[in-house]
């Protein structure tokens, strides 16, 4: 099934926002480490996600 682009600029914000502040559980259910300072990984997972997330 393929992705479908937030409608507007405001709910992809929105749903950045949202994951970034509940990544800490991505990065446990992975058994990863949350990175401190955050890095380009980090960004590209966010922003990846921010296209699916509700």
């Amino acid at each position: 099934m393929e992705a479908v682009p937030p409608r507007t600029l405001d709910s992809f914000l929105g749903a950045l926002a949202a994951w970034i502040a509940s990544s800490d559980g991505w990065y446990r259910n992975l058994d990863k480490k949350l990175p401190a300072d955050g890095d380009w990984t980090f960004i590209a997972r966010a922003l990846s996600a921010a296209t699916v997330y509700d």
